[in-house]
C-alpha cells in the first residue's frame, strides 16, 4: 500500500479530522514562506524580515513596516490551490472538524472552510489602534505611506507580530479541536515556530499524518510522513 492509499485509509476510518497547517500550504498559491531557500527570508531587504515584522519596529519604523508589508504580504488576488479546497471539501464531508493555521492570508477561508483557527490573525482584519474602527485589506493595501483612520489613529493589521502575544481565544480553539480529534493532519509546516508548533502535543488520538517538502522534529512521532507538496498529497484524497 503506497502513503496516498494508506492516508485514503486514515480519513476514511477517522470520524474527526484536524489539519494543522504552515506556510507551505499557501505556497502553492504563489505566496513564498519564510524560511525556505526562495522563502523571505531569503530576499534582499533593508532590514532582516524577523526584524520588520515585530512589534517594536512596526512602532518604530512603521512607515518601513508598511512598505515592506505592502511588497511582501498583500495575498489579496491570490487564489486557494488544491490543498485549500481539498480540505474544504473534507469538511463538507464531515470529515475534517477544524483548520489550524499558522497563515495570515485566509486562503482557506476563501476555498470553503468556516472552522479556522487562524493562531497569528490575517491580512484581511485591520482596526484603528485609537478608535478600534474596522478597515479591510483593499484600504490598507491601496493606501500610501502610513495607513490612519478618519479619527487620526493609526490602523494596524490583525497580524500577530513578532513579540506579541497569540490570542487565547483562539490558541484554546485550536487545543480544543486538536485535542478531540483522532486524526491530525500536518501539512507544509517545518514545526520549528512557536508557540505554534507546540499545540500539536495536545493532540491524544489515533493518527499523526505530517506531509511536508523537508523533514520535520516530528516525523519520528508521526504513523505516516508523506515528503512532498501539500497539495499534491491531498489531490490523492478519495471522498465517498
Amino acid at each position: 500500500m503506497n502513503s496516498i492509499d494508506r492516508l485514503n485509509e486514515m480519513i476514511e476510518q477517522a470520524e474527526s479530522v484536524v489539519f494543522f497547517g504552515g506556510a507551505g500550504v499557501s505556497t502553492e498559491s504563489g505566496i513564498p514562506d519564510f524560511r525556505s531557500v526562495d522563502g523571505l527570508y531569503n530576499q534582499e531587504w533593508k532590514y532582516p524580515p524577523e526584524t520588520i515584522i515585530s512589534r517594536s519596529f512596526f512602532d518604530k519604523n512603521t512607515a518601513e513596516f508598511y512598505r515592506f508589508y505592502r511588497a511582501k504580504l498583500n495575498s489579496l488576488g491570490v487564489k486557494p490551490n488544491a490543498a485549500h479546497l481539498k480540505l474544504a471539501e473534507l469538511e463538507t464531508a464531515g470529515k475534517v472538524r477544524a483548520v489550524v493555521t499558522q497563515n495570515i492570508d485566509g486562503l482557506h477561508q476563501l476555498a470553503g472552510s468556516r472552522i479556522v483557527y487562524e493562531l497569528h490573525g490575517s491580512v484581511l482584519r485591520n482596526y484603528c489602534m485609537n478608535c478600534g474602527k474596522f478597515y479591510s485589506a483593499e484600504a490598507v493595501f491601496g493606501s500610501d505611506g502610513i495607513p490612519r483612520c478618519n479619527c487620526g489613529g493609526i490602523v494596524k493589521p490583525d497580524v500577530v507580530l513578532y513579540e506579541e502575544e497569540l490570542d487565547d481565544k483562539t490558541v484554546q480553539g485550536a487545543i480544543d479541536a486538536i485535542a478531540r480529534c483522532d486524526l491530525l493532519m500536518i501539512g507544509g509546516t517545518s514545526l520549528n515556530v512557536y508557540p505554534a508548533a507546540g499545540l500539536i502535543r495536545y493532540f491524544r488520538g489515533k493518527n499523526i499524518v505530517i506531509i511536508n517538502r523537508s523533514p520535520t522534529p516530528y516525523d519520528s512521532k508521526a504513523d505516516l510522513v508523506i515528503p512532498g507538496k501539500i497539495g499534491e498529497a491531498l489531490s490523492g484524497i478519495n471522498i465517498n
